[in-house]
C-alpha cells in the first residue's frame, strides 16, 4: 500500500478530495436489504454490457460476495489491511460473471477497526485501481460507519437501495440528508428492492423524493425498482448470480434495466 507517511489523514466527516469517477457505492440503512445481492447482479449485468468491472466488497467483515458466490480467494482484503500485500494483488477474476472482485474474509475484523487515515489511503489506492475499469461498484456496510463515509464519500455516485418497509425509508432519508451536508458533490440515487410490484416500488419512491424535496431541497433520481422474486434465494443457495441461473426472471430482467440505465445516464 502506499507509504502512510506521505498521505494527508481525512477525518469523519471531513469531504475528501480525491473523487473516483468509475466509483459507485452502494449502501443501505440496514441489513436485510439485498444490499450485496444487488451489488453482485449489477456487476454481473454492466459486464454483459461489455463494461470492465471491479465489485469491491467494503462490508468484507461479512465477507457476504464470497459466501454468495461460493468464492475460494488466495488473497483478500484484510492481507491489504494488514500491509501482506498490495490492493491490486487482491483482485481476482469471477469468470461465471465476467468481473473482477476484491473480496472480504470470514471472520475478519473488516474494515470497522481500521483508522480513517488508512481508510483514506485504502481509497486512494482503490481509486488508482479503479482507473483500470469502466465500473467499480463499492458494496459497502450497512449505515454509516467510518470506512463508509470514507470510501462512499470517495465516489462520484451512490446508490441507495431502500425498500417498502417505513423503517427502511426512513433510514435511507437519513443517510441521503448526511450526504446532501458532508458530500454534496456525489450524485446520489435509488434504488427500490424487494417489492411486490413497480407500483409500489414507485409509491416507495415518491414518498422518499417528497420528503428529500421539501426538506433538503433535492431530488435523488430513481434508478430503477426491483420485483419480489422467489428465484433470488434460490440462485444464491445454488452460488450463482440470477442473470446466470435465472436469466428471464423478473429480478434479473429488473437489474439489467438497471445497469442499462446507468449507463445512458
Amino acid at each position: 500500500m502506499t507509504d502512510i507517511a506521505n498521505k494527508k489523514n481525512v477525518f469523519a466527516g471531513e469531504v475528501p478530495s480525491l473523487k473516483g469517477k468509475n466509483m459507485i457505492a452502494v449502501i443501505s440503512g440496514r441489513r436485510g436489504t439485498g444490499k450485496t445481492w444487488f451489488a453482485v447482479s449489477l456487476a454481473h449485468a454492466l459486464s454483459l454490457f461489455k463494461q470492465k468491472v471491479l465489485l469491491f466488497d467494503g462490508d468484507c467483515g461479512l465477507n457476504n460476495i464470497k459466501i454468495q458466490l461460493g468464492l475460494n480467494a488466495v488473497y483478500d482484503l484484510n492481507a491489504v489491511i494488514s500491509g501482506r500485500c498490495s490492493l491490486n494483488q487482491v483482485v481476482f477474476n469471477y469468470d461465471k460473471g465476467r468481473f473482477d472482485i476484491a473480496a472480504g474474509n470470514p471472520g475478519g475484523a473488516g474494515l470497522s477497526t481500521v483508522s480513517v487515515g488508512r481508510l483514506q489511503i485504502l481509497g486512494d489506492d482503490l481509486n488508482i485501481l479503479a482507473q483500470n475499469y469502466d465500473k467499480t461498484i463499492l458494496d459497502m456496510g450497512a449505515g454509516m460507519s467510518n470506512a463508509s463515509k470514507v470510501l462512499t464519500g470517495m465516489s462520484a455516485s451512490a446508490i441507495m437501495l431502500c425498500t417498502d418497509e417505513p423503517r427502511s425509508v426512513t433510514d435511507i432519508y437519513s443517510l441521503i440528508k448526511l450526504f446532501v451536508g458532508r458530500y454534496p458533490n456525489t450524485a446520489l440515487k435509488i434504488v427500490i428492492n424487494q417489492v411486490n410490484n413497480i407500483n409500489d416500488g414507485l409509491r416507495t419512491y415518491a414518498m422518499l423524493e417528497k420528503a428529500c424535496r421539501e426538506f433538503l431541497k433535492i431530488s435523488p433520481p430513481l434508478l430503477g425498482v426491483i420485483r419480489q422474486d422467489t428465484r433470488v434465494r434460490e440462485s444464491i443457495r445454488n452460488r450463482s448470480t440470477i442473470i446466470s441461473r435465472y436469466p428471464q426472471s423478473e429480478a434479473a430482467l429488473d437489474i439489467m434495466a438497471i445497469a442499462k440505465r446507468i449507463l445512458e445516464t
